[in-house]
């Protein structure tokens, strides 16, 4: 069942969302050659905590930590670890925060150090991807009119949109009622009204969109062992568009100001 969020409840995953935006930036920015993905777990943690929250990742269906670290070929669910961050890695992070009971949910790609001109391109297309799909979050509008939106833009760049994993509906829970692919026809799926709060998150890859699960039970890789990225915000439909809930103001899309909540101080 899709359920429409009060201006007080947005208000409150807003609030979640600033924690989230604050310690994907902390975590953005520590993101080097060098790293850990267990520190950056740690730092994850310990910031969420720090600012009132509980990270919404810990203990979900048995996952043991707070964040997600995916590299290279990771598309998404890596489990954060021994593995020491390389020069030219690119690393994908998710992250949720559970504030006063409402759910946030943000995920980047990062260059570790300097990468490749075709990695680069990878990073750009996939946040384009996010920013057109944002776009049709408009009232009336359709969820299939932005999975049609990031296919579109993501296989004319010659990129693959993965299927076995979609966006979702976000509330008291990580995963709400609708689904959101980011593949699909327009003008099909449940209509966007104001109080609809959705994570749209496009997961593109270098090559095809065919994906796998290692033993782990949880990371997901590309069949194919090429690159993928990953890019997500939590962002409501509201009477004057959509406003994106876990806004940074670091390794953002320049178009994401317009999107920004009017109450909101910048992070």
């Amino acid at each position: 069942m899709v359920t429409l969020k009060s201006a007080r409840e947005i208000e409150t995953i807003r609030r979640s969302g600033k924690i989230t935006a604050k310690v994907l930036t902390d975590l953005m920015k520590a993101a080097r050659p060098g790293i850990s993905t267990a520190y950056l777990d740690e730092m994850a943690e310990k910031g969420i905590r720090g600012l009132g929250g509980i990270p919404t990742f810990k203990g979900y269906h048995g996952y043991t930590a707070s964040i997600c670290t995916s590299v290279n070929d990771e598309v998404v669910h890596g489990i954060p670890g021994d593995y020491v961050l390389r020069e030219g890695d690119l690393l994908s992070i998710d992250i949720g925060t559970t504030f006063e009971g409402y759910v946030s949910d943000s995920a980047v790609t990062v260059a570790v150090g300097n990468i490749g001109q075709n990695a680069q391109r990878l990073l750009e297309v996939t946040q384009e991807c996010l920013m057109v799909g944002i776009a049709q979050m408009q009232r009336g509008k359709r969820v299939g009119d932005i999975g049609a939106a990031v296919q579109k833009h993501a296989e004319g760049h010659g990129y693959g949109v993965v299927r076995e994993l979609v966006g979702h509906g976000v509330g008291t829970a990580m995963h709400e009622e609708p689904q959101v692919p980011n593949y699909g026809k327009a003008g099909t799926g449940v209509e966007m009204r104001p109080g609809l709060v959705l994570a749209i998150e496009p997961m593109i890859t270098e090559g095809g969109h065919q994906v796998e699960i290692l033993k782990d039970g949880w990371t997901v890789v590309t069949a194919d062992g090429k690159l993928a990225a990953h890019f997500e915000h939590t962002i409501a439909v509201t009477e004057d568009g959509p406003k994106i809930l876990t806004l940074r103001s670091f390794g953002e899309h320049p178009e994401v100001e317009k999107y920004r909540p009017k109450e909101e101080a910048i992070v």
